[in-house]
Protein backbone atom coordinates (compact mmCIF):
# COMPACT_ATOMS: atom_id res chain seq x y z
CA UNK A 1 0.00 0.00 0.00
CA UNK A 2 2.89 2.31 0.71
CA UNK A 3 4.14 1.69 -2.84
CA UNK A 4 0.71 2.53 -4.25
CA UNK A 5 0.60 5.71 -2.21
CA UNK A 6 4.04 6.68 -3.35
CA UNK A 7 3.32 5.70 -7.03
CA UNK A 8 -0.38 6.52 -7.29
CA UNK A 9 -0.34 7.32 -11.03
CA UNK A 10 1.56 4.16 -11.98
CA UNK A 11 -0.69 1.99 -9.83
CA UNK A 12 -3.83 3.49 -11.33
CA UNK A 13 -2.41 2.91 -14.80
CA UNK A 14 -1.61 -0.72 -14.05
CA UNK A 15 -5.09 -1.32 -12.61
CA UNK A 16 -6.81 0.22 -15.66
CA UNK A 17 -4.48 -1.67 -18.01
CA UNK A 18 -5.31 -4.93 -16.28
CA UNK A 19 -9.05 -4.29 -16.53
CA UNK A 20 -8.74 -3.44 -20.22
CA UNK A 21 -6.69 -6.56 -20.79
CA UNK A 22 -9.36 -8.69 -19.13
CA UNK A 23 -12.10 -7.08 -21.25
CA UNK A 24 -10.05 -7.54 -24.44
CA UNK A 25 -9.43 -11.19 -23.63
CA UNK A 26 -13.17 -11.65 -23.05
CA UNK A 27 -14.07 -10.16 -26.44
CA UNK A 28 -11.31 -12.19 -28.09
CA UNK A 29 -12.58 -15.49 -26.71
CA UNK A 30 -16.20 -14.46 -27.55
CA UNK A 31 -15.25 -13.65 -31.16
CA UNK A 32 -13.31 -16.89 -31.40
CA UNK A 33 -16.30 -18.93 -30.25
CA UNK A 34 -18.59 -17.07 -32.66
CA UNK A 35 -16.14 -17.66 -35.52
CA UNK A 36 -15.90 -21.33 -34.70
CA UNK A 37 -19.71 -21.66 -34.65
CA UNK A 38 -20.02 -19.86 -38.00
CA UNK A 39 -17.19 -21.94 -39.44
CA UNK A 40 -18.85 -25.17 -38.32
CA UNK A 41 -22.20 -24.04 -39.78
CA UNK A 42 -20.50 -23.16 -43.07
CA UNK A 43 -18.75 -26.52 -43.15
CA UNK A 44 -22.03 -28.34 -42.54
CA UNK A 45 -23.80 -26.35 -45.29
CA UNK A 46 -20.95 -27.06 -47.70
CA UNK A 47 -21.04 -30.74 -46.90
CA UNK A 48 -24.83 -30.86 -47.34
CA UNK A 49 -24.58 -29.07 -50.68
CA UNK A 50 -21.94 -31.52 -51.85
CA UNK A 51 -24.12 -34.42 -50.74
CA UNK A 52 -27.17 -33.05 -52.55
CA UNK A 53 -25.19 -32.42 -55.75
CA UNK A 54 -24.08 -36.03 -55.86
CA UNK A 55 -27.51 -37.51 -55.08
CA UNK A 56 -29.58 -39.28 -57.75
CA UNK A 57 -32.75 -37.18 -58.31
CA UNK A 58 -34.81 -40.21 -59.34
CA UNK A 59 -37.92 -40.53 -57.12
CA UNK A 60 -38.50 -43.28 -54.70
CA UNK A 61 -40.02 -46.53 -55.93
CA UNK A 62 -43.37 -45.80 -54.25
CA UNK A 63 -43.64 -42.35 -55.82
CA UNK A 64 -42.51 -43.72 -59.17
CA UNK A 65 -45.21 -46.39 -59.17
CA UNK A 66 -47.80 -43.80 -58.13
CA UNK A 67 -46.74 -41.52 -60.98
CA UNK A 68 -46.96 -44.39 -63.47
CA UNK A 69 -50.48 -45.19 -62.28
CA UNK A 70 -51.57 -41.56 -62.61
CA UNK A 71 -50.13 -41.38 -66.12
CA UNK A 72 -51.96 -44.58 -67.07
CA UNK A 73 -55.24 -43.23 -65.66
CA UNK A 74 -54.76 -39.96 -67.53
CA UNK A 75 -54.02 -41.79 -70.78
CA UNK A 76 -57.11 -43.98 -70.38
CA UNK A 77 -59.32 -40.94 -69.68
CA UNK A 78 -57.83 -39.09 -72.66
CA UNK A 79 -58.39 -42.03 -75.02
CA UNK A 80 -61.96 -42.38 -73.76
CA UNK A 81 -62.64 -38.70 -74.43
CA UNK A 82 -61.13 -39.01 -77.91
CA UNK A 83 -63.31 -42.02 -78.72
CA UNK A 84 -66.40 -40.19 -77.45
CA UNK A 85 -65.57 -37.22 -79.66
CA UNK A 86 -65.09 -39.46 -82.68
CA UNK A 87 -68.61 -40.84 -82.21
CA UNK A 88 -69.90 -37.27 -82.71
CA UNK A 89 -68.52 -37.06 -86.24
CA UNK A 90 -70.14 -38.66 -89.25
CA UNK A 91 -67.70 -41.15 -90.81
CA UNK A 92 -65.96 -40.67 -94.14
CA UNK A 93 -66.65 -43.68 -96.32
CA UNK A 94 -64.74 -44.68 -99.48
CA UNK A 95 -66.53 -42.95 -102.32
CA UNK A 96 -65.81 -42.64 -106.04
CA UNK A 97 -66.38 -39.27 -107.75
CA UNK A 98 -69.43 -40.51 -109.72
CA UNK A 99 -70.90 -42.03 -106.56
CA UNK A 100 -70.57 -38.69 -104.80
CA UNK A 101 -72.45 -36.99 -107.63
CA UNK A 102 -75.25 -39.55 -107.30
CA UNK A 103 -75.45 -38.96 -103.54
CA UNK A 104 -75.53 -35.21 -104.15
CA UNK A 105 -78.55 -35.49 -106.46
CA UNK A 106 -80.36 -37.68 -103.93
CA UNK A 107 -79.63 -35.19 -101.13
CA UNK A 108 -80.84 -32.27 -103.27
CA UNK A 109 -84.11 -34.04 -104.06
CA UNK A 110 -84.59 -35.01 -100.44
CA UNK A 111 -84.01 -31.43 -99.27
CA UNK A 112 -86.42 -30.03 -101.87
CA UNK A 113 -89.20 -32.48 -100.96
CA UNK A 114 -88.73 -31.94 -97.25
CA UNK A 115 -88.73 -28.17 -97.65
CA UNK A 116 -91.89 -28.34 -99.73
CA UNK A 117 -93.60 -30.48 -97.09
CA UNK A 118 -92.60 -28.10 -94.28
CA UNK A 119 -93.37 -24.97 -96.35
CA UNK A 120 -89.79 -23.74 -96.24
CA UNK A 121 -88.65 -21.66 -99.19
CA UNK A 122 -85.22 -22.57 -100.55
CA UNK A 123 -83.04 -20.43 -102.83
CA UNK A 124 -83.35 -20.91 -106.55
CA UNK A 125 -81.03 -23.59 -107.95
CA UNK A 126 -80.16 -24.76 -104.46
CA UNK A 127 -77.43 -27.40 -104.57
CA UNK A 128 -76.49 -27.62 -100.87
CA UNK A 129 -73.38 -25.54 -101.54
CA UNK A 130 -71.95 -28.03 -104.08
CA UNK A 131 -72.83 -26.02 -107.19
CA UNK A 132 -69.59 -26.89 -109.00
CA UNK A 133 -70.28 -30.63 -108.78
CA UNK A 134 -73.70 -30.71 -110.40
CA UNK A 135 -72.03 -30.83 -113.81
CA UNK A 136 -68.46 -31.89 -112.98
CA UNK A 137 -66.89 -34.65 -110.96
CA UNK A 138 -64.57 -34.00 -107.99
CA UNK A 139 -61.07 -35.39 -107.86
CA UNK A 140 -60.55 -38.83 -106.41
CA UNK A 141 -58.78 -37.57 -103.29
CA UNK A 142 -61.55 -35.16 -102.33
CA UNK A 143 -64.52 -37.45 -103.11
CA UNK A 144 -64.63 -39.30 -99.72
CA UNK A 145 -64.28 -36.05 -97.77
CA UNK A 146 -66.94 -34.39 -99.90
CA UNK A 147 -69.24 -37.35 -99.25
CA UNK A 148 -68.69 -36.91 -95.52
CA UNK A 149 -69.33 -33.17 -95.76
CA UNK A 150 -72.47 -33.83 -97.81
CA UNK A 151 -73.88 -35.98 -94.99
CA UNK A 152 -72.95 -33.30 -92.46
CA UNK A 153 -74.67 -30.59 -94.50
CA UNK A 154 -77.68 -32.85 -95.00
CA UNK A 155 -77.96 -33.18 -91.21
CA UNK A 156 -77.64 -29.40 -90.85
CA UNK A 157 -80.34 -28.79 -93.47
CA UNK A 158 -82.67 -31.27 -91.75
CA UNK A 159 -82.32 -29.26 -88.53
CA UNK A 160 -83.15 -26.01 -90.34
CA UNK A 161 -86.08 -27.42 -92.32
CA UNK A 162 -87.57 -29.39 -89.40
CA UNK A 163 -87.66 -26.17 -87.39
CA UNK A 164 -90.03 -24.79 -90.08
CA UNK A 165 -88.19 -21.57 -90.80
CA UNK A 166 -89.76 -19.21 -93.30
CA UNK A 167 -87.05 -19.31 -95.92
CA UNK A 168 -83.41 -20.05 -96.47
CA UNK A 169 -81.90 -16.91 -97.96
CA UNK A 170 -78.27 -17.87 -98.48
CA UNK A 171 -76.10 -20.96 -98.07
CA UNK A 172 -72.38 -20.92 -98.82
CA UNK A 173 -69.81 -23.64 -98.33
CA UNK A 174 -66.05 -23.04 -98.09
CA UNK A 175 -63.97 -25.28 -100.33
CA UNK A 176 -61.90 -28.00 -98.70
CA UNK A 177 -58.11 -27.94 -99.21
CA UNK A 178 -58.34 -31.30 -100.99
CA UNK A 179 -60.64 -29.76 -103.60
CA UNK A 180 -58.00 -27.20 -104.51
CA UNK A 181 -55.14 -29.71 -104.58
CA UNK A 182 -52.80 -29.11 -107.49
CA UNK A 183 -51.26 -31.91 -109.59
CA UNK A 184 -48.15 -33.52 -108.13
CA UNK A 185 -44.89 -31.92 -109.20
CA UNK A 186 -41.22 -32.36 -108.43
CA UNK A 187 -40.57 -30.93 -104.99
CA UNK A 188 -38.53 -27.74 -104.78
CA UNK A 189 -36.16 -26.97 -101.88
CA UNK A 190 -38.62 -24.46 -100.44
CA UNK A 191 -41.53 -26.92 -100.60
CA UNK A 192 -39.33 -29.60 -99.05
CA UNK A 193 -38.54 -27.26 -96.19
CA UNK A 194 -42.24 -26.49 -95.70
CA UNK A 195 -43.06 -30.20 -95.68
CA UNK A 196 -40.34 -30.92 -93.17
CA UNK A 197 -41.65 -28.12 -90.97
CA UNK A 198 -45.15 -29.52 -91.12
CA UNK A 199 -43.98 -33.00 -90.15
CA UNK A 200 -41.87 -31.60 -87.33
CA UNK A 201 -44.86 -29.72 -85.98
CA UNK A 202 -46.77 -32.98 -85.47
CA UNK A 203 -49.84 -34.47 -87.13
CA UNK A 204 -52.96 -32.40 -87.56
CA UNK A 205 -55.64 -33.65 -85.17
CA UNK A 206 -58.61 -31.42 -86.09
CA UNK A 207 -59.92 -30.33 -89.45
CA UNK A 208 -62.97 -28.25 -90.22
CA UNK A 209 -65.38 -27.17 -92.93
CA UNK A 210 -67.05 -23.78 -92.79
CA UNK A 211 -70.66 -23.10 -93.79
CA UNK A 212 -72.39 -19.71 -93.88
CA UNK A 213 -76.18 -19.74 -93.87
CA UNK A 214 -78.83 -17.07 -93.57
CA UNK A 215 -82.53 -17.72 -92.95
CA UNK A 216 -85.65 -15.88 -91.84
CA UNK A 217 -88.00 -17.30 -89.25
CA UNK A 218 -89.97 -16.65 -86.12
CA UNK A 219 -87.83 -16.21 -82.99
CA UNK A 220 -88.95 -19.59 -81.63
CA UNK A 221 -87.83 -21.37 -84.81
CA UNK A 222 -84.46 -19.60 -84.73
CA UNK A 223 -83.95 -20.66 -81.12
CA UNK A 224 -84.80 -24.23 -82.04
CA UNK A 225 -82.28 -24.23 -84.89
CA UNK A 226 -79.49 -22.79 -82.74
CA UNK A 227 -80.15 -25.14 -79.83
CA UNK A 228 -80.27 -28.25 -82.03
CA UNK A 229 -77.08 -27.30 -83.87
CA UNK A 230 -75.22 -26.67 -80.62
CA UNK A 231 -76.49 -29.87 -78.94
CA UNK A 232 -76.28 -32.26 -81.89
CA UNK A 233 -74.76 -35.60 -80.89
CA UNK A 234 -74.43 -36.92 -84.45
CA UNK A 235 -72.02 -34.24 -85.63
CA UNK A 236 -69.80 -31.79 -83.76
CA UNK A 237 -70.89 -28.29 -84.87
CA UNK A 238 -69.47 -24.99 -83.63
CA UNK A 239 -71.44 -21.77 -84.14
CA UNK A 240 -68.54 -19.41 -84.68
CA UNK A 241 -70.47 -16.20 -85.43
CA UNK A 242 -74.15 -15.33 -85.10
CA UNK A 243 -75.99 -12.23 -86.28
CA UNK A 244 -79.70 -11.64 -85.69
CA UNK A 245 -81.66 -8.79 -87.28
CA UNK A 246 -85.30 -7.97 -86.62
CA UNK A 247 -87.45 -7.35 -89.66
CA UNK A 248 -89.11 -4.52 -87.76
CA UNK A 249 -86.18 -2.19 -87.18
CA UNK A 250 -88.33 0.47 -85.50
CA UNK A 251 -90.31 -0.10 -82.33
CA UNK A 252 -94.14 0.21 -82.32
CA UNK A 253 -95.55 3.70 -81.84
CA UNK A 254 -97.76 4.48 -78.86
CA UNK A 255 -101.44 4.36 -79.73
CA UNK A 256 -104.51 5.23 -77.73
CA UNK A 257 -107.11 2.54 -77.49
CA UNK A 258 -110.03 3.38 -79.73
CA UNK A 259 -113.45 1.86 -80.09
CA UNK A 260 -114.89 0.55 -83.31
CA UNK A 261 -116.27 3.98 -84.20
CA UNK A 262 -112.91 5.59 -83.84
CA UNK A 263 -113.67 7.52 -80.66
CA UNK A 264 -111.89 7.25 -77.35
CA UNK A 265 -112.92 4.27 -75.27
CA UNK A 266 -114.33 5.13 -71.83
CA UNK A 267 -112.02 4.51 -68.90
CA UNK A 268 -112.41 1.05 -67.42
CA UNK A 269 -114.16 -0.31 -70.52
CA UNK A 270 -112.64 -3.66 -71.64
CA UNK A 271 -111.55 -3.81 -75.29
CA UNK A 272 -113.98 -5.48 -77.67
CA UNK A 273 -113.33 -9.05 -78.81
CA UNK A 274 -110.65 -9.24 -81.48
CA UNK A 275 -109.40 -5.72 -80.77
CA UNK A 276 -106.29 -6.79 -78.79
CA UNK A 277 -103.13 -5.86 -80.68
CA UNK A 278 -99.86 -7.40 -79.57
CA UNK A 279 -96.95 -5.01 -79.95
CA UNK A 280 -94.24 -7.70 -79.57
CA UNK A 281 -94.04 -11.37 -80.46
CA UNK A 282 -95.31 -11.16 -84.04
CA UNK A 283 -92.08 -10.01 -85.64
CA UNK A 284 -89.77 -12.26 -87.66
CA UNK A 285 -86.00 -12.22 -87.60
CA UNK A 286 -83.18 -12.79 -90.04
CA UNK A 287 -80.44 -15.03 -88.66
CA UNK A 288 -76.99 -15.27 -90.22
CA UNK A 289 -74.54 -17.80 -88.77
CA UNK A 290 -71.11 -19.13 -89.59
CA UNK A 291 -70.92 -22.77 -88.58
CA UNK A 292 -67.78 -24.88 -88.37
CA UNK A 293 -68.18 -28.59 -89.05
CA UNK A 294 -65.40 -30.25 -87.06
CA UNK A 295 -63.67 -33.42 -88.24
CA UNK A 296 -61.23 -35.24 -85.97
CA UNK A 297 -58.30 -36.71 -87.87
CA UNK A 298 -56.45 -38.53 -85.07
Amino acid sequence: MNWFRENRWLGTFLIVFGLCLVVALYFLFSAKSTFEAASNQFSEATAERTRLEHLNPFPSEANFQKMKQELANYGAALNKSKEELKTQVLPALPLAPDEFQTHLRQAMNEASEKARANKVKLPDNFHLGFDEYTAALPNTTAAPLLGQELEQIRLLMNIVIDARVDSLIAFKRTLLPEEKAAPLASPTPSSARRTAGTIAGGPKMIDRAVVDLTFTSAPSAARKVINQIASSNQQFFIIRTLRVRNDQEKGPSRENATNAAGGAAPAGTPPPAGAIKFIVGNEHIETAAQIEIVRFTY
